[in-house]
């Protein structure tokens, strides 16, 4: 018997809280090519400075997966 939407949603939420580990990890990780990949655009040193000082700021947050839950089950539906 084929999943319900419901299900579906679950088995989403599952995986995505599964991996969110890893995806904090690989926003970190990613950073210093972030980084990189900016300085070679034609910004000035001030535009630069302040980007690399927001990357070095930003925290990868859990989006909220119910939410996602709940969004991808009305989207589905129509």
């Amino acid at each position: 018997m084929p999943l319900t939407l419901e299900e579906m949603a679950e088995k989403g939420q599952r995986k995505f809280r599964t991996k969110a580990p890893v995806m904090g990890a690989n926003y970190d990780a990613a950073k210093p090519d972030m980084k990189t990949t900016y300085g070679e655009l034609p910004f000035g040193p001030n535009t630069k400075a302040a980007y690399n000082a927001g990357i070095d700021a930003g925290k990868w947050r859990m989006p909220d997966v119910a939410k996602w839950a709940r969004n991808w089950i009305r989207k589905v539906r129509r």
